[in-house]
């Protein structure tokens, strides 16, 4: 994988990944941000929950679970000093479908926390995960 990121002007940056999808980061206002994109961090939250997002629902259709949406909550807490790393990030999977089973929702969310979720797995190492999830049937 590669990813470059260019410096546009004040504390703003756009980031080019090997797909060639393009995303603007944007420091916060007291660092010279003009909120013109996603803070850096926020992106990391981002790339967490669309990594164990996916996953959920991939499992989930894999098995032949009628599931019909997803929604992840990531919901983080910093160091107050620098560097202010992520100390708790906690995830609520909200999913629903109609007929899923509770079953099939918690060990499509276990498999993502502690087999195939990468960023998961990696920002776990550094900050305390946990997770839960809500079962919406409709």
């Amino acid at each position: 994988m590669h990813a470059t990121v260019k410096w546009l002007g004040e504390a703003s940056f756009e980031g080019t990944a090997d797909s060639g999808h393009t995303v603007v980061m944007d420091g916060p206002p007291d660092a010279g941000g003009r909120n013109r994109g996603t803070r850096p961090m926020e992106m990391l939250l981002l790339g967490l929950g669309g990594c164990t997002a996916f996953d959920v629902v991939y499992i989930l259709q894999r098995g032949r679970h009628p599931v019909s949406d997803c929604q992840v909550e990531v919901q983080a807490k910093r160091a107050e000093t620098p560097p202010k790393v992520f100390t708790d990030i906690h995830l609520v999977y909200h999913v629903s479908g109609e007929g899923l089973s509770e079953a099939a929702v918690a060990r499509a969310v276990r498999l993502s926390a502690e087999k195939y979720c990468s960023a998961s797995i990696m920002l776990g190492k550094a900050a305390n995960l946990t997770h839960e999830y809500v079962l919406e049937q409709r």
